[in-house]
């Protein structure tokens, strides 16, 4: 079994954009493998990968702004997630990086794919890990993320849970609402108990919270659900107003992706329980207008389009599914994990 170790150490370094918080090895040299985590999360749900990779390679796991122990800058939500693509930029460069090995977990797939997008001769590999939809979170149907409504009804701030949010910020450590952060890590984020669950929920918890950072401000709409993504915070840039990588398969050079999931998944799926339009075709939100004006979003299916297109294109793709997990696959099954991770790293 993977286990931390203590010579995984915090480090903070200071970029032309801002001062980072990173986990490293002590005197770890190798291939560098830069390891983004997801929302609500920090570079704390990276360690056992981090302990568990080949001594030839030099993991290093920063904390996105607004968690962890980065400097926590507001984040401009129409920008999509470029604020976090240009402080992984500069992050690099203040590390005196070249060419990366890039893993993205969640909302760091899509930190990823942007950087990806925008400078693929930085990036040697790429995995992505139960990544949010290259269309965003919410508000789209089809294979090529159409939105459901042109202001993004259904996606951005107000997908968040208001008790979700009030216990995330007054640093709830308990069980005893199913909103509670430990809840939702054992309910949501892991489809199997996860091994020593406080340290990930301390993690959660250091998220920083408010219009400017998680969730973001809310704009109304006159389209179901009455909520329309805003200009500022973590989920609004996530929003299919703001972001959209549908070009992927134009990039050169191509660096070979490994995308690798939990088929239990139940936050970046086809049918998500925090996607708004599937949870109102359940009757678990009023009004909904129904499948033909309001359909739930098929994140996987808009991935798989995506990195087909890029597949076809002459980039080289290999999906992988780990039947029983999660949106936590590398802590559920970190040996799966890492088998199918260091394979794509070794065949860069």
């Amino acid at each position: 079994m993977i286990t931390d170790r203590p010579m995984i150490t915090d480090r903070p370094v200071t970029t032309d954009r801002l001062t980072v918080n990173h986990a490293a090895i002590e005197g770890r040299t190798g291939e560098p493998v830069v390891l983004l985590h997801g929302n609500v999360s920090s570079g704390v749900f990276w360690h056992p990968t981090m302990a568990g990779l080949p001594e030839r390679f030099r993991p290093l796991a920063p904390d996105l702004r607004g968690f962890g122990g980065t400097e926590p800058l507001p984040v401009d939500a129409t920008r999509g997630l470029h604020d976090h693509s240009e402080d992984l930029l500069s992050f690099l460069h203040a590390l005196d990086l070249g060419p990366v090995h890039l893993v993205g977990w969640s909302m760091g797939g899509g930190v990823a794919l942007q950087l990806l997008r925008d400078r693929p001769g930085l990036v040697r590999s790429l995995t992505l890990v139960n990544p949010v939809s290259p269309y965003g979170f919410g508000g789209t149907h089809g294979a090529d993320g159409r939105l459901n409504s042109p202001d993004g009804a259904g996606s951005g701030a107000g997908g968040a849970a208001p008790e979700f949010v009030r216990l995330l910020s007054e640093g709830e450590t308990g069980t005893g609402s199913p909103f509670a952060p430990r809840s939702v890590l054992d309910s949501a984020y892991a489809a199997e108990p996860l091994a020593d669950p406080d340290r990930y929920v301390a993690a959660m918890l250091a998220t920083r919270t408010g219009e400017d950072h998680y969730p973001g401000d809310i704009r109304p709409s006159g389209t179901w659900p009455g909520s329309a993504p805003g200009e500022r915070g973590v989920l609004n840039s996530m929003a299919p107003t703001h972001f959209r990588i549908d070009d992927l398969e134009v990039i050169d050079p191509k660096p070979p992706i490994l995308w690798i999931r939990g088929a239990a998944d139940v936050i970046v799926s086809d049918t998500s329980v925090f996607d708004l339009a599937h949870l109102g075709a359940l009757g678990a939100i009023p009004g909904w207008p129904g499948a033909e004006t309001c359909p739930a979003q098929p994140m996987v299916t808009q991935t798989r389009a995506a990195l087909d297109r890029y597949a076809a294109a002459g980039g080289r793709v290999r999906e992988v599914v780990v039947e029983g997990a999660g949106h936590t696959v590398h802590l559920e099954r970190p040996e799966e994990f890492l088998t199918a991770l260091v394979e794509n790293l070794d065949g860069a």
